[in-house]
Formats: C-alpha cells, sequence, structure tokens
C-alpha cells in the first residue's frame, strides 16, 4: 500500500470537510485547522492507506503537523 500527497490532501478535504487551500506545508493542527477529533481519523486513514501502525508516542505535531511531515513520518517507518 502507498500514501501520496495527493491521497492525503484529497481526505483532509473531502472526509474533514477543509476547504481552506492546502499545500504540503500547511500547517493543520497549530493553526487549529484540524483538532483532536481530525486527528483520529487522519490517523485511521494513514494507517490503512499506507498499511503502517501509527505508535501513540508518534503522534506529534514534529510527525503529522503538515502533509510533507505525515509522509515523511511513514517513509521512516518502512
Amino acid at each position: 500500500m502507498s500514501l501520496s500527497k495527493d491521497d492525503l490532501i484529497r481526505h483532509i478535504r473531502s472526509e474533514l470537510n477543509i476547504d481552506t487551500p492546502l499545500d504540503g506545508d500547511t500547517e493543520l493542527f497549530s493553526t487549529g485547522m484540524l483538532d483532536s477529533v481530525a486527528m483520529v481519523g487522519l490517523i485511521a486513514f494513514v494507517e490503512d492507506k499506507a498499511g503502517v501502525r501509527v505508535q501513540p508516542g508518534d503522534v506529534t505535531l514534529e510527525n503529522f503537523d503538515t502533509v510533507d511531515a505525515i509522509l515523511a513520518y511513514v517513509q521512516s517507518l518502512d
């Protein structure tokens, strides 16, 4: 399974109802665009699409605040 930048942006826009322009370095959580409830759905999507298991200790702004950070985190699990 693989996870692309387009997959993530599409999921955030459609499933999390975000209509703000997004790119790889748009801050998702530190700006308040997404909240902790959205984080749960985002993690489930990442796990399913990338075929990885996100450890609770890895759920940080460093790993999940931007699309690019999420992709880098997923790649680090390979």
